[in-house]
């Protein structure tokens, strides 16, 4: 009999780094163990022809047969996937075949900053990428490579292999790898979904040895620090007296308090987060499970964020026969920011008297708000958000089932079903209430909109993989691809004035409304890639789409990529060089876009009309929006080209891009004139312009990995210019944006010539002094322009300021983005800091608006004390004032002029973190791994805008709300305790 023995040694990785938390197993048995934290193991019972397999987490697992060895000492390598491969579309290329552009981010830079939602994780990371977050629980706006369309911006989401439109219910814990696919060549296998890029996530997949339950958790709080100053109450009734308002009695009233309304609506929140995992694998099948619970208090009061997801994902080998399955569900609830009015809360703050009190125990409802008396219909911030509530309670189901059978060696086919499910429920209460008689409601009201929606997408596929006179290699993919998609939706609401108690819909002075949407897709894809001994690289590929969302005559749009590379590193004369990768790769290519509404191309009727006849009202139905047959697929050119580079055996490495996009053909929601009388909206969807886009982009690492001392440094910088190249015939320029606030016009334009959207109004040039200098400008006799007004740059001399002085103000999108990732290790202590920033691009702030428009009784800015001051002489007593004088020309405050415009730029110490792991003896019999850490998030930002923050998030999906600051949510500084536990 063979006689058993005890083996020991040590588990490093590819740095010779002791690895805690290893797992050793004796193939075929039970017999198992994990190394401690200084890496080493001992497994008793072990036979001499015994199979011993060492495997860690995204390393490659490594099987040794034991003979005489009593110590065996084991260094892991890098997997494949995490060193030789990248995912990109229907698959993965090695690193050495990829031809087109595409930036990683694997899972230890996701996890090193703690965040709520997957998409922050490429924030600075990868370059050419922006990253704009917002509110607890939205969707951060992504955009790739800039702006190349018009409409939605937003990039594709596939999670392995399944289609989405972002990653809210993903756990960042739960990813392994992020893939940017930024040209054709990556992308145009995707067709009409990938025009705006395409980011691939892959998930954390099962391991093949013993079991491994793995558990973190971080807590923290986070804060806003910053405040707009504004008039306390002393100041204000001054300012009111100037404006032609006594007030001193009034505040007299309420105990002549000074109630800072900013300090009222924000708080510190807490945020909390808990992650499980449980990972295993045999031979045949791999499988690993997670679990999550997030709460996020907002910043603001009443507002917050909670997930609970959960993911599943299985593989299972029967022979040639692979199945498996990647499910993940999660439930969310959100407490968004509330407005009343048309206003955000804090508009409602920086405008509300200061001597006003929070709560008034003799008013229904408990607050307190301005009558007619105060000349401020302001409301009560704190009012708005708390009274009553609103809660988003959300469901998502995405998830996949695939089947693989290889036919024969190199032919594979694979079947996959994809599923992306949603249902949101958006419910509001709002009882009686009386602040005062600005602002009153008699009743209770309630309403809500529930959604429901699910894309289903069938994928089946051939792959042929063969290699002729062992140097010439060949991959041949083909694709059939359907996708159905259908949604409905329905709103109702109601009042009740009985009883503020009932919270629910019923038919007393009711609304009801709901929608359906159906939408198909079909797309044949092929792709041919070549490669000679791994040093000529050609790869081409084709795609036909059909989209429902455009009519019979333009249904179909075709899409392909030409992409070509050379690793120059390979050739025999650069066999002694530096050089471990030198690279070269060029690539053209086409992708489309049909993100519209359904049905734009067809007439529709809307329902619910009433029309005079017969001396009564007779119900009927008015056409909807102005239809438009022609309607075709928007297309982007895409090329690039490209270096990849490493030195000293990839301890220093790069790549560098340029590439040139041109978009034709964008769809746009055109202003119609109100004569045209569209009942569903004044504007019709067309393809209205082309555009070109160009930029460079920049990535450098340096790595350190020997001694106890290492680190390792990752920047990138990325441009991004675009400019309309045309317009419709009939079309000079089109206007856009939201409106920044009541009375104040838009200011987004578009125009041949012109970066998308850019802010469009007057120049401004100081301050009228007195008379002479508006007589010099518009010549006497004018009434409306005083001394003391603003100076608008009359920029073609006709002695009137008109739509024609008109110019470009500002570019809400930045010249460049950058981001240095830098970590570091020190025997048990790790560091990480990690710094991001953007540079060049406006900011059209218009809180300003509120701040220093002076043009009716609100609380405004403290600058305004130094405001122009006309004396009795008709000249400005203070000529040094920057600020106009109150209530003066209506072109003071309701004409888009540079006074909006702000520098945007910043840099932001977006994380540090400082961790230690725990080692000794007392430890390893239960855990193979425990680390405590403390993180600090956005601690330092250095910025000349004047806003609360400079990351400002948009309005909505489209660009044209791009760098519009109307009182967006703040991001907030925030400091973290967490805990990283392996059993």
């Amino acid at each position: 009999m063979a006689q058993s023995k005890t083996i020991k040694g040590m588990v490093t990785d590819p740095s010779g780094v002791p690895l805690p938390g290893a797992s050793i197993n004796v193939e075929g048995s039970k017999n198992s163990a994990s190394t401690d934290f200084d890496g080493n193991y001992s497994l008793q019972g072990v036979n001499a022809t015994d199979k011993i397999t060492y495997s860690y987490v995204g390393l490659t697992s490594q099987t040794i047969t034991v003979g005489n060895q009593t110590v065996i000492n084991i260094k892991l390598a890098e997997s494949t996937q995490t060193l030789n491969e990248v995912v990109v579309a229907y698959g993965t290329q090695k690193r050495t075949k990829v031809t087109g552009a595409v930036s990683v981010v694997n899972a230890k830079d996701i996890v090193a900053v703690p965040i709520t939602n997957a998409e922050s994780a490429l924030q600075g990371r990868a370059a050419g990428v922006t990253v704009v977050n917002g509110a607890p629980g939205s969707n951060p706006t992504v955009t790739i490579r800039g702006l190349a369309t018009m409409g939605n911006s937003a990039p594709l989401y596939v999670i392995d292999g399944v289609l989405t439109s972002n990653l809210s219910g993903l756990s960042p814990n739960d990813i392994e790898s992020i893939s940017v696919l930024k040209d054709a060549s990556t992308t145009a296998l995707y067709g009409s979904k990938a025009f705006n890029g395409v980011i691939m996530v892959t998930t954390k997949k099962g391991k093949k040895g013993p079991g491994q339950l793995t558990f973190s958790s971080y807590v923290g709080a986070q804060t806003v620090t910053k405040r707009y100053d504004v008039l306390n109450t002393q100041q204000y009734l001054q300012y009111a007296k100037d404006l032609g308002s006594d007030l001193t009695a009034r505040a007299a009233e309420f105990g002549n308090v000074s109630t800072d309304w900013q300090d009222q609506i924000f708080q510190t929140g807490f945020m909390q987060d808990y992650n499980l995992s449980f990972s295993n694998g045999t031979e045949n099948s791999t499988s690993r499970y997670s679990a999550e619970y997030l709460k996020q208090e907002g910043t603001i009061i009443n507002t917050g964020f909670e997930r609970y997801s959960f993911r599943a994902n299985n593989t299972q080998d029967i022979g040639k026969l692979r199945l498996g399955s990647n499910i993940g569900v999660s439930f969310t609830k959100t407490n968004p920011e509330r407005s009343a009015g048309g206003r955000t809360l804090l508009e409602h703050a920086i405008k509300m008297a200061p001597y006003f009190p929070i709560y008034n125990a003799e008013n229904l409802g408990g607050y307190q708000g301005p009558s007619a008396v105060d000349s401020n219909d302001a409301e009560n911030p704190v009012r708005v958000a708390n009274l009553g509530y609103q809660k988003i309670n959300g469901l998502s189901i995405i998830g996949n089932i695939y089947a693989e059978l290889e036919i024969f060696k190199g032919l594979k086919f694979r079947s996959q079903v994809s599923l992306d499910y949603y249902t949101t429920k958006n419910h509001t209460f709002v009882p009686s209430f009386y602040d005062g008689t600005a602002h009153k409601q008699a009743f209770s009201t309630t309403n809500e909109t529930n959604a429901q929606g699910q894309t289903i997408v069938f994928d089946n596929s051939l792959t042929y993989k063969t290699t002729f006179a062992d140097k010439h290699n060949f991959e041949v993919l083909g694709v059939i691809t359907k996708i159905d998609g259908k949604s409905q939706n329905l709103a109702a609401g109601s009042q009740y004035a009985i009883s503020d108690e009932i919270d629910q819909l019923r038919y007393n002075n009711g609304s009801l409304g709901s929608s359906n949407f159906v939408e198909k897709n079909i797309g044949y894809v092929a792709r041919i890639n070549y490669d000679y001994d791994d040093k000529y690289i050609l790869a081409v590929s084709g795609r036909r789409d059909a989209s429902s969302r455009f009519g019979a005559n333009n249904r179909w749009g075709n899409f392909y990529s030409v992409a070509v590379g050379w690793n120059i590193a390979k050739e025999s004369f650069m066999a002694d060089s530096i050089f471990s990768t030198l690279k070269l790769r060029a690539s053209t290519g086409t992708t489309g876009n049909d993100r519209i509404d359904n049905y734009q191309y067809s007439a529709t009727l809307i329902a619910d009309y009433n029309y005079p006849i017969g001396g009564g009202n007779a119900p009927g139905v008015s056409a909807g929006v102005a239809s438009n047959p022609d309607l075709k697929w928007e297309s982007k050119n895409d090329r690039n080209i490209g270096v990849d580079f490493g030195l000293f055996d990839e301890k220093f490495t790069g790549s560098f891009e340029y590439f040139n996009n041109k978009s034709s053909d964008i769809l746009f929601a055109v202003p119609l004139a109100a004569s045209v009388g569209s009942a569903g909206g004044g504007t019709q969807i067309q393809n209205i312009a082309d555009v070109k886009v160009n930029g460079y982009e920049l990535s450098l690492s340096y790595n350190d990995r020997k001694g106890d001392f290492t680190w390792s440094a990752t920047a990138n910088f990325g441009t991004s210019k675009n400019e309309v190249t045309a317009l419709a015939p009939g079309v000079t320029s089109v206007l856009g944006g939201p409106s920044a606030r009541a009375g104040l016009e838009n200011f987004s334009r578009l125009e041949v010539g012109q970066p998308l959207f850019y802010f469009y109004g007057y120049q401004t040039n100081g301050i009228y002094q007195n008379q002479a200098e508006v007589d010099a400008v518009f010549g006497p006799g004018q009434t409306i322009i005083k001394p003391g007004d603003i100076k608008i740059v009359d920029r073609n001399g006709d002695k009137a300021i008109t739509s024609e002085d008109k110019t470009n103000i500002g570019n809400p999108y930045p010249d460049f983005t950058y981001g240095l990732n830098i970590t570091a290790a020190y025997k048990k202590f790790d560091f990480n800091c990690f710094i991001t920033g953007v540079q060049g691009n406006d900011i059209y702030n218009a809180n300003i608006f509120d701040l220093q428009g002076m043009n009716r009784l609100f609380n405004v800015g403290t600058e305004v004390l130094g405001r122009a001051v006309v004396g009795t002489n008709g000249a400005v007593s203070n000529p040094s004032a920057t600020i106009p004088r109150a209530k003066g020309a209506d072109i003071n405050w309701s004409s888009a002029n540079q006074r909006y415009i702000e520098d945007g730029s910043y840099t932001r110490l977006k994380n540090v973190t400082l961790g230690y792991t725990l080692s000794g003896d007392a430890f390893k019999s239960y855990f193979s791994n425990i680390r405590f850490y403390v993180s600090g998030q956005n601690l330092i930002t250095l910025t000349k805008y004047s806003g609360l923050d400079p990351e400002i998030a948009r309005a909505d999906t489209n660009a044209n709300s791009a760098g519009i600051d109307l009182g967006r949510y703040p991001q907030p500084k925030s400091v973290i305790f967490g805990l990283d536990v392996t059993f």
